[in-house]
Protein backbone atom coordinates (compact mmCIF):
# COMPACT_ATOMS: atom_id res chain seq x y z
CA UNK A 1 0.00 0.00 0.00
CA UNK A 2 2.86 2.38 0.83
CA UNK A 3 4.49 1.63 -2.52
CA UNK A 4 1.20 2.30 -4.33
CA UNK A 5 0.77 5.62 -2.52
CA UNK A 6 4.33 6.65 -3.41
CA UNK A 7 3.75 5.68 -7.06
CA UNK A 8 0.55 7.75 -7.25
CA UNK A 9 2.31 10.74 -5.67
CA UNK A 10 5.18 10.54 -8.18
CA UNK A 11 2.71 10.17 -11.05
CA UNK A 12 0.84 13.29 -9.90
CA UNK A 13 4.10 15.28 -9.76
CA UNK A 14 5.07 14.13 -13.25
CA UNK A 15 1.65 14.83 -14.77
CA UNK A 16 1.15 18.23 -13.09
CA UNK A 17 3.15 20.28 -15.64
CA UNK A 18 1.33 18.51 -18.47
CA UNK A 19 -2.07 19.25 -17.00
CA UNK A 20 -1.36 22.92 -16.35
CA UNK A 21 0.52 23.81 -19.55
CA UNK A 22 -1.16 26.08 -22.10
CA UNK A 23 -0.12 23.79 -24.92
CA UNK A 24 2.25 20.92 -25.63
CA UNK A 25 5.90 21.74 -26.15
CA UNK A 26 7.02 21.72 -29.81
CA UNK A 27 8.69 18.52 -30.98
CA UNK A 28 10.97 20.24 -33.49
CA UNK A 29 13.06 23.40 -33.79
CA UNK A 30 10.16 25.23 -35.44
CA UNK A 31 6.92 24.58 -37.28
CA UNK A 32 6.26 27.43 -39.70
CA UNK A 33 2.55 27.44 -40.54
CA UNK A 34 1.64 25.99 -43.91
CA UNK A 35 -1.68 27.72 -44.57
CA UNK A 36 -2.18 25.81 -47.82
CA UNK A 37 -2.09 22.38 -46.18
CA UNK A 38 -5.33 20.46 -45.71
CA UNK A 39 -3.83 18.21 -43.03
CA UNK A 40 -5.86 17.93 -39.80
CA UNK A 41 -4.97 20.47 -37.11
CA UNK A 42 -4.14 19.47 -33.56
CA UNK A 43 -2.32 22.37 -31.91
CA UNK A 44 -1.79 24.79 -34.76
CA UNK A 45 -1.31 24.58 -38.50
CA UNK A 46 0.55 21.88 -40.36
CA UNK A 47 4.30 22.47 -40.67
CA UNK A 48 5.81 23.90 -43.81
CA UNK A 49 8.66 21.82 -45.26
CA UNK A 50 11.73 23.06 -43.30
CA UNK A 51 13.68 23.29 -46.57
CA UNK A 52 11.25 26.02 -47.70
CA UNK A 53 11.51 28.09 -44.54
CA UNK A 54 13.01 31.58 -44.83
CA UNK A 55 13.85 34.38 -42.40
CA UNK A 56 10.74 36.27 -43.53
CA UNK A 57 8.58 33.55 -41.97
CA UNK A 58 9.87 34.71 -38.57
CA UNK A 59 9.63 38.46 -39.14
CA UNK A 60 6.90 41.04 -39.68
CA UNK A 61 7.01 44.85 -39.74
CA UNK A 62 4.72 47.77 -39.04
CA UNK A 63 4.11 47.36 -35.32
CA UNK A 64 5.53 50.85 -34.68
CA UNK A 65 2.86 52.51 -36.83
CA UNK A 66 -0.15 54.21 -35.24
CA UNK A 67 -3.48 53.05 -36.64
CA UNK A 68 -6.70 55.00 -37.00
CA UNK A 69 -8.73 55.43 -33.80
CA UNK A 70 -11.61 57.11 -35.63
CA UNK A 71 -14.19 54.52 -34.63
CA UNK A 72 -16.87 54.06 -31.98
CA UNK A 73 -14.39 52.61 -29.46
CA UNK A 74 -11.57 55.09 -30.10
CA UNK A 75 -8.95 52.35 -30.38
CA UNK A 76 -6.80 50.59 -32.97
CA UNK A 77 -5.57 47.06 -32.30
CA UNK A 78 -2.57 45.77 -34.29
CA UNK A 79 -2.36 42.02 -33.67
CA UNK A 80 0.63 39.83 -34.48
CA UNK A 81 -0.65 36.25 -34.30
CA UNK A 82 0.27 33.18 -36.31
CA UNK A 83 -1.90 34.55 -39.12
CA UNK A 84 0.48 37.48 -39.54
CA UNK A 85 3.70 35.71 -38.50
CA UNK A 86 3.75 32.04 -39.60
CA UNK A 87 6.86 31.32 -37.51
CA UNK A 88 4.77 31.66 -34.34
CA UNK A 89 2.99 28.40 -35.14
CA UNK A 90 3.08 26.00 -32.12
CA UNK A 91 5.32 28.36 -30.10
CA UNK A 92 2.57 29.56 -27.73
CA UNK A 93 3.19 33.29 -28.13
CA UNK A 94 1.75 36.36 -29.87
CA UNK A 95 1.68 40.10 -29.31
CA UNK A 96 -0.45 43.16 -29.87
CA UNK A 97 0.00 46.93 -29.96
CA UNK A 98 -2.99 49.12 -29.12
CA UNK A 99 -3.48 52.84 -29.78
CA UNK A 100 -6.12 54.64 -27.72
CA UNK A 101 -7.59 58.04 -28.52
CA UNK A 102 -8.70 60.15 -25.58
CA UNK A 103 -11.41 58.17 -23.70
CA UNK A 104 -10.81 55.19 -26.02
CA UNK A 105 -11.63 51.72 -24.71
CA UNK A 106 -11.01 48.07 -25.42
CA UNK A 107 -14.37 46.74 -24.22
CA UNK A 108 -14.84 43.75 -21.90
CA UNK A 109 -13.57 40.66 -23.66
CA UNK A 110 -12.02 37.23 -23.11
CA UNK A 111 -8.99 35.43 -24.54
CA UNK A 112 -10.08 31.78 -24.24
CA UNK A 113 -6.61 30.38 -24.91
CA UNK A 114 -4.15 32.87 -23.42
CA UNK A 115 -2.91 34.87 -20.48
CA UNK A 116 -2.06 38.47 -21.41
CA UNK A 117 0.69 40.71 -20.02
CA UNK A 118 0.48 44.39 -20.94
CA UNK A 119 2.96 47.29 -20.71
CA UNK A 120 2.05 50.97 -21.08
CA UNK A 121 4.46 52.66 -23.50
CA UNK A 122 2.81 56.08 -23.41
CA UNK A 123 -0.07 57.70 -21.50
CA UNK A 124 -2.29 56.37 -18.71
CA UNK A 125 -4.59 53.39 -18.82
CA UNK A 126 -7.28 52.02 -16.53
CA UNK A 127 -7.27 48.23 -16.68
CA UNK A 128 -9.28 45.57 -14.94
CA UNK A 129 -10.54 42.01 -14.91
CA UNK A 130 -13.43 40.27 -13.16
CA UNK A 131 -12.98 37.12 -11.11
CA UNK A 132 -15.19 34.07 -11.66
CA UNK A 133 -18.54 33.20 -10.12
CA UNK A 134 -19.83 33.61 -7.52
CA UNK A 135 -17.60 36.47 -6.33
CA UNK A 136 -17.30 38.39 -9.63
CA UNK A 137 -14.87 40.83 -8.02
CA UNK A 138 -13.40 43.61 -10.14
CA UNK A 139 -9.61 43.86 -9.92
CA UNK A 140 -8.66 47.24 -11.38
CA UNK A 141 -5.81 49.76 -11.45
CA UNK A 142 -4.65 52.87 -13.31
CA UNK A 143 -1.29 52.32 -15.03
CA UNK A 144 1.30 54.88 -16.07
CA UNK A 145 4.18 54.69 -18.52
CA UNK A 146 6.32 51.60 -17.93
CA UNK A 147 3.73 49.91 -15.72
CA UNK A 148 2.90 46.27 -16.35
CA UNK A 149 -0.35 44.36 -15.70
CA UNK A 150 -1.34 40.74 -16.28
CA UNK A 151 -4.80 39.43 -17.21
CA UNK A 152 -5.36 35.77 -16.24
CA UNK A 153 -6.46 33.39 -18.97
CA UNK A 154 -10.18 33.19 -19.69
CA UNK A 155 -11.30 36.08 -17.45
CA UNK A 156 -13.30 39.07 -18.68
CA UNK A 157 -11.06 42.15 -18.86
CA UNK A 158 -10.98 45.66 -20.33
CA UNK A 159 -8.84 48.77 -20.84
CA UNK A 160 -9.74 52.49 -20.86
CA UNK A 161 -7.55 55.47 -21.76
CA UNK A 162 -7.61 57.96 -18.88
CA UNK A 163 -4.81 60.22 -20.16
CA UNK A 164 -5.39 63.75 -21.44
CA UNK A 165 -4.02 62.63 -24.80
CA UNK A 166 -3.33 59.37 -26.60
CA UNK A 167 -2.13 56.17 -24.97
CA UNK A 168 -0.13 53.30 -26.47
CA UNK A 169 0.44 49.82 -25.05
CA UNK A 170 2.30 46.66 -26.04
CA UNK A 171 1.02 43.29 -24.85
CA UNK A 172 2.08 39.66 -25.18
CA UNK A 173 -0.21 36.64 -25.03
CA UNK A 174 0.61 33.03 -24.23
CA UNK A 175 -0.80 31.53 -27.45
CA UNK A 176 0.01 31.85 -31.14
CA UNK A 177 -3.73 32.27 -31.72
CA UNK A 178 -5.24 33.46 -28.41
CA UNK A 179 -8.74 34.16 -29.72
CA UNK A 180 -10.95 37.09 -28.74
CA UNK A 181 -14.54 36.98 -27.49
CA UNK A 182 -15.96 40.47 -27.05
CA UNK A 183 -18.71 40.09 -24.46
CA UNK A 184 -21.24 42.54 -25.91
CA UNK A 185 -20.79 41.28 -29.47
CA UNK A 186 -21.10 37.64 -28.42
CA UNK A 187 -24.20 38.19 -26.29
CA UNK A 188 -26.13 40.71 -28.38
CA UNK A 189 -24.73 40.00 -31.85
CA UNK A 190 -24.57 36.22 -31.96
CA UNK A 191 -25.43 34.37 -35.17
CA UNK A 192 -28.15 33.09 -34.75
CA UNK A 193 -29.43 35.51 -32.08
CA UNK A 194 -29.96 34.46 -28.47
CA UNK A 195 -33.65 34.67 -27.60
CA UNK A 196 -34.93 37.95 -26.15
CA UNK A 197 -36.57 36.04 -23.30
CA UNK A 198 -33.25 34.43 -22.33
CA UNK A 199 -31.37 37.75 -22.42
CA UNK A 200 -34.23 39.51 -20.66
CA UNK A 201 -33.94 37.16 -17.68
CA UNK A 202 -30.15 37.18 -17.74
CA UNK A 203 -29.94 40.99 -17.68
CA UNK A 204 -33.20 41.61 -15.79
CA UNK A 205 -34.35 43.91 -18.60
CA UNK A 206 -37.52 44.25 -20.65
CA UNK A 207 -37.81 43.17 -24.29
CA UNK A 208 -37.59 46.76 -25.55
CA UNK A 209 -34.21 47.26 -23.87
CA UNK A 210 -32.88 43.95 -25.17
CA UNK A 211 -33.95 44.80 -28.74
CA UNK A 212 -32.26 48.20 -28.42
CA UNK A 213 -28.99 46.53 -27.41
CA UNK A 214 -29.24 43.98 -30.22
CA UNK A 215 -29.75 46.73 -32.78
CA UNK A 216 -26.22 48.01 -32.04
CA UNK A 217 -24.63 44.73 -33.13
Amino acid sequence: MENLSLFLLLLAIIMCPIATANGPDPLQDFCVADFSSSAPRVNGYACLDPKLVKADHFSVGGLHLDGSTSNSLGTFVNRITVAELPGLNTLGLSNVRVNYARHGVVPPHIHPRATEILTVLKGRLRVGFVTGNPENRLITKVLGEGDVFVFPMGLVHFQQNVAEGNTTVLAFLSAANPGVITVANAVFGSNSPIGDDVLGKAFQADARTIKAFKSQF
